[in-house]
């Protein structure tokens, strides 16, 4: 039989205190919790990464990414689907219409929209959907859903923009895509005194504001074909884009849109901040009318000039 030897001796022969003896370790634990908290966040936004988990339980990113690393937790990758093709944009001559965002960066609400849409592979077909973002917010003013790309699929999300705002900006930016060079569309920023920019052809990081909100957005979409019908998966589009604006925590704001621009209204105010209560964009169904937004031409708001 061993010797026995009372702790207080092996904890000198040790050389620690007597109570490390009684020592449990308690990170594991913390771990634990913070892993069902991190799993609680995903759950109900599937491709958030460390930084907005962060943003959303007010913990530090670097507490967040080592659990995250831990327990093998990865937000939620798209899979590349191939594009249908656009023959009418090939061979076209490039616009003449400057590139204002290399030069410019709102510091306001409606100086800037950007344009863009993109495809959704639907039951083997595709259907289109347009936005109309505001660069300074980030929030999504307009957006439209066609099983075509025409120049009314534009058209519509940027009626839905003018009726969301009541205003009209100063620079509207988009891509060279044929929809947006189009006669009549051209016209119609002309008669509301609009500001055109393009990017260079060839250059879609040049719209970046969108192409970065289309890629996040089929992210967190997800498998288009779960829904059976063509006005399931609209009916979702739209609360997918009521969700971005409204809630989903934004990695340049750490906040939704509205929520930011709530905010940034207050304080120009020398108010206190209000929980934002719009809920929009609304399903465009009718053609734009001119003659509705020409009275609302705004001051043109100051503008930070980038060197």
């Amino acid at each position: 039989m061993g010797e026995q030897i009372s702790k207080a001796a092996l904890a000198r022969r040790l050389g620690v205190s007597r109570g490390a003896l009684y020592y449990q370790k308690k990170l594991p634990d913390k771990d634990e919790e913070l892993r069902q908290a991190i799993e609680a966040v995903m759950l109900k936004n599937p491709a958030y990464g460390h930084r907005r988990i962060a943003d959303a339980l007010g913990i530090n990113r670097k507490r967040i990414r080592r659990v995250m690393r831990l327990f093998n937790l990865k937000p939620a990758r798209r899979c590349r689907t191939g594009a249908p093709s656009k023959p009418e944009d090939v061979g076209q001559q490039a616009a003449i219409y400057p590139d204002i965002t290399k030069k410019l960066s709102p510091i306001v609400p409606n100086f800037l929209w950007v344009s863009d849409f993109t495809f959704i592979s639907f039951h083997g077909t595709f259907v289109y959907l347009a936005t109309i973002i505001d660069r300074f917010t980030r929030e999504v003013l307009g957006a439209n859903i066609m099983t075509s790309h025409s120049v009314e699929l534009i058209d519509g999300a940027f009626k839905q923009a003018l009726e969301n705002t009541g205003t009209v900006p100063e620079w509207f930016h988009s891509d060279q895509g044929s929809e947006y060079k189009a006669g009549d569309f051209i016209q119609w920023h002309d008669k509301l005194g609009i500001n055109i920019s393009m990017t260079p052809k060839s250059s879609p990081w040049r719209n970046g504001a969108q192409e970065s909100f289309f890629g996040r957005f089929k992210i967190e979409f997800g498998d288009p074909d779960r829904f059976d019908t063509l006005p399931e998966l609209i009916e979702e589009i739209y609360a997918s884009i009521a969700y971005y604006n409204q809630e989903r925590i934004h990695t340049a704001l750490r906040m939704a849109p509205l929520q930011f621009k709530a905010i940034w209204h207050a304080k120009r105010a020398g108010q206190k901040p209000q929980q934002p209560l719009t809920v929009y964009p609304k399903k465009v169904q009718s053609p734009p009318e001119l003659c509705k937004y020409l009275p609302l031409r705004h001051t043109p708001p100051e503008v930070f000039h980038m060197n």
